[in-house]
């Protein structure tokens, strides 16, 4: 942004410069929202219905096929 030379006071001139970084920042997107870490009681659920034992960490999906 920059001001042109124009025959505006000090005073309008500030009060264009604020009026424009406030429209900014009403119309600034949103941040995004920090990712939901799943409950406790969630993550238990989801061991418990894929067979894994509550820290313990099953086999690797790319571990090899088994002989």
């Amino acid at each position: 942004m920059s001001i042109v030379p124009s025959a505006a006071s000090p005073a309008e001139t500030a009060a264009i410069v604020a009026a424009t970084e406030q429209f900014c920042r009403d119309t600034a997107i949103a941040p995004p929202s920090p990712p939901a870490v799943p409950s406790a009681w969630a993550r238990a659920a989801l061991l418990e219905a894929t067979g894994h034992a509550d820290g313990v960490q099953g086999p690797r999906w790319d571990a090899g096929s088994p002989e």
